[in-house]
């Protein structure tokens, strides 16, 4: 996981992202993700069910680390 530290800017940045939700998301299984225009942390994702709730912070690098395990099926569940 991304050492990303949550300063003034990043929070500022969350609160105005352009959120979207995920075009594979279920009814029940909603994630929302936002890219950010500064500083160490380039996107962030969320649960769409919990708005207010915690965020992972993702660098560049991480990110599509993130985007090729899911691809792969690195997180099934099955």
């Amino acid at each position: 996981m991304n050492d990303i530290r949550t300063t003034p800017s990043v929070l500022a940045q969350l609160a105005h992202a352009p959120w979207r939700t995920s075009t594979r998301s279920q009814t029940s299984n909603c994630v929302e993700v936002a890219p950010l225009r500064t500083g160490p942390a380039a996107v962030a994702l969320r649960d769409s069910k919990d708005r207010g709730g915690p965020v992972l912070l993702f660098n560049r690098a991480g990110w599509l680390g993130f985007i090729s395990g899911a691809r792969n099926g690195q997180f099934d569940l099955n």
